[in-house]
């Protein structure tokens, strides 16, 4: 198991995920509008989206993520009222991660806050690219989905249910203990969001 470096654009966000292999997470490729708005949002979508409009993500337990440097520059915000927690540093508005709640053990980290070289070697290939149907011109990929494929679905409810069990929610640097964000999240308005 390999522990790798995360880091935002300048470098006041810095932390480290555990325990991680290929086959300790899911990686794919998010193509959705949501993901695509957050780096838009973020004037972050150069570094963020490839050329089809699609996100690298790296899902894994809350528990695996540390920040050990810049906590108070861990911000969020919502697209939607109850949509997902999408997190960033706010001192460069790199994209970090995104999650649902402090009582779910997920966290999927945007490939922008993975400070690693050789991704492919230590989070193995992407397993999917999804969300297809809001990909940017006709999608290149050698093999992709407009939705969630069910293989990928199974796999990451597995995860989370076994994290959930063993308590993989917690510490986690996204939550207080009473389960609210550390960050109180901006919703940022539908339109904008467009």
């Amino acid at each position: 198991m390999t522990t790798i470096s995360l880091k935002c654009r300048c470098g006041e966000v810095q932390g480290s995920a555990s325990n991680i292999t290929p086959a300790s997470g899911n990686r794919v490729v998010c193509c959705c509008s949501d993901c695509q708005a957050f780096a838009s949002y973020l004037k972050a979508d150069a570094d963020t989206l490839d050329e089809f409009g699609g996100t690298e993500i790296f899902q894994v337990s809350q528990a695996q993520v540390s920040i050990e440097r810049g906590h108070d520059k861990l911000h969020s915000l919502r697209l939607k009222p109850k949509g997902l927690l999408r997190w960033y540093s706010s001192c460069c508005n790199t994209p970090i991660g995104n999650t649902m709640s402090a009582g779910m053990p997920f966290v999927g980290v945007i490939h922008t806050f993975i400070d690693e070289a050789n991704r492919e070697d230590v989070l193995g290939p992407v397993k999917a690219v999804v969300q297809t149907q809001h990909a940017i011109g006709e999608p290149g990929y050698a093999k992709h989905s407009a939705k969630f494929p069910l293989g990928v679905t199974a796999s990451i409810i597995g995860k989370m249910l076994v994290w959930k069990f063993r308590g993989k929610h917690k510490p986690s640097v996204f939550f207080a203990e009473d389960g609210r964000p550390v960050s109180k999240p901006t919703i940022v308005d539908d339109a904008i969001a467009e």
